[in-house]
């Protein structure tokens, strides 16, 4: 029996959401639409110039799990954060979306991850991120009985930034096979994928990863190539199933030779795009863990996609469950 839909494993990390004009990012040196890793000096700095901002629980992988418990599964995360506000902070909120949260803190330095992101006119994000706590995640906060109990284990690119979250990525997905689960992980973001293509194909063609999630960009930088179709040919070739996103124009589910395309959700108010990948994934997911079919877990996905974006902040206000249910989706 399996105790969990999707376990999740990530950089537990608050955000401070702000938002700001073009000339902003200029004049502070911040690279529009990427994640930019920063010291600590650095984050003291930019946390001093942001304007009104909204703190929010987030990290790629944990708002995958809380998107995953919005629709009504069953979630579980593992991630570190420090003994302080941050951390209790995150704690709390993850833990009040009904996700199994139980990774123990480590004492109060290095304090609690944090992302500042600025949320340009446009709605494109650029995130700023001081990792702290996050790097101490290791093999030890491995829970093997939740792993074992998980139908899909998901963790984000981002991790492969600490070196100590390799082994446990490794560790989870050796208990995941073992107990016939799948291993699933989303690529995060093109400057990502450029500082580790070699590893992540490796993962993927070694069958240490199943299921892969990736936007448009980063598919293309994955390959090295500027032709969207061949990179569906390649990932179709190096994994068992991948999930495309492509903005406005909606996803494409990729497996074998099957390409399942889907339109994005209509959009009225494009308030902020932080955590439209994760939240595709928690209906794509969700989906899938669930029975629904490949086309079904795409809509699910765009939905969930289409919800947050019209909202400050990467975790959902609203219920997934009644909406996509109001929509006719389940």
């Amino acid at each position: 029996m399996s105790r969990f839909d999707v376990l999740t494993v990530g950089n537990a990390i608050v955000d401070i959401i702000s938002r700001c004009d073009d000339r902003f990012l200029i004049d502070n040196e911040i690279t529009k639409g990427a994640m930019n890793l920063i010291d600590a000096d650095r984050a003291e700095r930019l946390y001093s110039l942001m304007g009104p901002a909204v703190e929010a629980s987030g990290g790629s992988a944990g708002n995958t799990a809380a998107g995953i418990a919005n629709f009504g599964g069953k979630a579980a995360y593992f991630g570190k954060v420090a003994e302080d506000q941050l951390g209790e902070i995150f704690t709390h909120d993850i833990r009040a979306q009904g996700v199994h949260f139980e990774t123990k803190p480590r004492g109060t330095q290095p304090p609690t991850a944090r992302s500042m992101i600025f949320v340009t006119e446009d709605g494109e994000r650029s995130m700023n991120t001081y990792l702290g706590a996050c790097v101490e995640l290791g093999p030890e906060d491995v829970e093997p009985e939740v792993v074992a109990q998980s139908k899909v284990t998901y963790f984000e690119g981002y991790l492969w930034d600490p070196p100590r979250a390799k082994q446990a990525i490794l560790e989870c997905a050796r208990i995941a096979h073992e107990n016939g689960r799948e291993m699933s992980m989303t690529l995060s973001d093109s400057f990502c994928v450029g500082r580790y293509r070699e590893e992540f194909l490796d993962l993927m063609r070694s069958g240490t990863v199943d299921i892969v999630f990736a936007n448009e960009q980063e598919a293309l930088s994955l390959y090295e190539t500027n032709d969207f179709a061949v990179a569906l040919d390649r990932i179709a070739a190096d994994c068992k199933l991948a999930a495309v996103t492509m903005g406005e124009n909606g996803a494409v589910v990729v497996k074998g030779d099957q390409r399942i395309r889907v339109p994005a959700t209509l959009v009225t108010n494009l308030l902020d795009t932080t955590g439209a990948g994760d939240l595709f994934a928690s209906g794509f997911l969700f989906g899938y863990t669930n029975d629904r079919s490949l086309e079904d877990c795409a809509h699910l996905g765009c939905y969930a996609a289409g919800v947050v974006i019209q909202q400050i902040g990467p975790r959902p206000m609203s219920s997934l469950d009644k909406g996509a249910r109001a929509a006719g989706l389940l």
